[in-house]
């Protein structure tokens, strides 16, 4: 028997063809709207009434939401960029591949086959993969609203648990990512209780190598220990300069982790979190600058 907590509140639903469109329905409907892109999240929070919009505004028929551009500069995603779209498209995979390896990370494939890029980014879940994976690879947020077309880099778009910089009636549309150089790498790492489920913890990091073999520029960001993702730039700095060893790559995860202070859920206690976070910055270093260190004494 379903019963009525597992349906949900009624809605007016609109499917606006042009992103002026979407704009202007939710300059209209204000907090009574919600937007739809690939339901992942918001049809779960709907059918168990945590969430009852009057107005549904279902954004998937935008064409300007859509495509993947690549140039100089480097490439721009659309907002409605599905997560398996992420995981398998060789573009994406030879331009960002740090996007290519978190994506298999999230949850299932039939929703990783629905859920899309601007979708998660704009839930901001503290655990979801994509969000350290664009603050690892220094994105920007192209964000679209009444004011017009404005820019937000990563570290600055998500403020806490199911917040971010957007301001209301704004969408985010696009996704840009800076050009790889040829010698970064990149590792990506995360602990669930089974394949698919939410990261209790997580890391992701990019680190440029030197003609001599030692670490250049690098970004490391620690996820699912706060309300949103961690970058730590004092590991990072670290790391400049060195010759990639088993014993720096402990010490640069030590020193990542110092001063993380997780809460404790179902999933896992505070205490857990804080003795993984370092194993799983220091097991995403070793896969990219291929050292395997997992069983070697410091």
């Amino acid at each position: 028997m379903v019963t009525g907590g597992m349906k949900p509140p009624p809605f007016a639903y609109m499917a606006p063809r042009s992103l002026e469109e979407a704009l202007s329905l939710l300059a209209r409907h204000g907090d009574d709207a919600k937007v739809l892109a690939g339901g992942q999240s918001l049809v779960p929070a709907l059918n168990l009434r945590m969430m009852a919009p009057s107005v549904l505004v279902d954004i998937n028929r935008v064409p300007e939401l859509t495509g993947i551009f690549q140039n100089a500069a480097g490439i721009t995603l659309g907002a409605l960029t599905r997560h398996r779209q992420l995981e398998r498209d060789p573009i994406i995979a030879r331009a960002i591949p740090m996007l290519a390896s978190a994506a298999p990370l999230i949850a299932h494939l039939p929703i990783r086959s629905r859920g899309t890029m601007g979708g998660s980014l704009s839930h901001a879940d503290p655990a979801a993969e994509l969000a350290a994976a664009c603050l690892a690879c220094d994105a920007t947020m192209v964000l679209r609203g009444p004011n017009g077309k404005r820019e937000v880099p990563a570290v600055s778009f998500n403020l806490g648990v199911f917040t971010t910089a957007l301001m209301p009636g704004e969408l985010l549309v696009a996704v840009r990512f800076p050009s790889w150089p040829a010698t970064r790498r990149h590792g990506f790492q995360e602990v669930a209780r089974r394949h698919g489920d939410f990261a209790i913890c997580g890391a992701a990091v990019t680190v440029d190598l030197q003609s001599d073999g030692r670490c250049g520029d690098a970004r490391i960001v620690i996820f699912g220990v706060a309300d949103h993702p961690l970058l730590r730039p004092a590991a990072a700095t670290a790391l400049r300069g060195q010759l990639p060893t088993p014993s720096l790559l402990r010490e640069v995860a030590e020193l990542a982790a110092e001063g993380l202070t997780p809460g404790s859920d179902l999933h896992a206690s505070a205490e857990y979190r804080r003795r993984v976070a370092p194993n799983l910055v220091r097991r995403a270093l070793a896969d990219a600058l291929t050292i395997d260190d997992r069983r070697q004494a410091a």
